[in-house]
């Protein structure tokens, strides 16, 4: 609930009542049990005093309550920020943070256990494949020692977007390391098109949303090869006739004649 802005991350955190409507916010769905807090770091000042009051008082109001709600739970909450820091700036409340500093645990980044980089790959392949019905495709042994060896400054993250992105766009049933390659210069060159992409509805079919995502990409890596499509096919890993259907069925502009 930490990156939600204060009138939605409360009502998420503490539920709401209003005309005999009651609805449970995730204290009460947690009660009695335990409950993880991302991006804790990122909760504004009105809803971390809430919930030292919670911590305080073992009880909370839902929004527009006037009673009471009595609740039991162990709170989780990460962050990717120092906290510490946080509350030198004020952005954190100081009492907040040592009732959540009890037992901290600091988790590595990826690339200083990058051992599991294997494993986690294959991870999120099978589960690609099973919730969102993806093609199947496999790492190659030389597209996992260089994904070992890069830093994955988005961590987990990255790791998994990167896969998804793979298993939507790519062809065969093989990920190469030169695919790797490819995807690895578009993670590190964003521009103008990754902003547009920033913006694609997240609540389209699956179909559409591929589509969608497409189109920004090939339009993107279009623009870095200087409009080739014989270049292209390369930079992307597709086959040149393939690419040259993909290309009109998005209705992307392109210069025949330029390989």
């Amino acid at each position: 609930v930490g990156s939600m802005s204060a009138e939605h991350s409360a009502a998420e955190l503490f539920g709401s009542e209003e005309d005999n409507n009651i609805v449970y916010g995730r204290l009460e769905q947690a009660n009695g049990g335990t409950l993880l807090l991302g991006n804790i770091s990122d909760m504004d000042m009105q809803t971390q005093s809430r919930l030292l009051s919670v911590f305080q008082t073992h009880s909370f109001l839902r929004m527009g309550g006037t009673e009471p709600v009595p609740v039991d739970i162990r709170v989780i909450a990460t962050t990717s920020t120092d906290l510490e820091e946080a509350v030198k700036a004020g952005r954190f409340r100081e009492d907040l943070y040592y009732h959540l500093n009890v037992v901290p645990l600091a988790m590595p980044p990826l690339r200083e256990h990058n051992e599991d980089v294997p494993e986690l790959l294959n991870y999120y392949v099978d589960r690609f494949v099973i919730q969102e019905n993806l093609p199947y495709r496999e790492f190659s042994i030389a597209a996992q020692n260089r994904l070992r060896h890069y830093r994955w400054p988005g961590n987990i993250r990255e790791l998994k977007n990167m896969v998804q992105r793979m298993l939507i766009l790519g062809q065969g049933p093989v990920i190469e390391v030169e695919e790797v390659e490819s995807a690895l210069q578009h993670e590190r060159a964003p521009t103008a098109g990754d902003e547009a992409g920033a913006d694609l509805p997240l609540d389209l079919p699956l179909r559409e949303a591929r589509e969608q995502f497409e189109k920004v990409y090939l339009e993107h890596q279009l623009q870095e090869v200087g409009g080739s499509v014989g270049k292209l096919a390369k930079r992307v890993g597709m086959e040149r006739t393939h690419l040259y259907r993909k290309l009109r069925g998005l209705g992307i502009d392109f210069k025949k004649g330029s390989d």
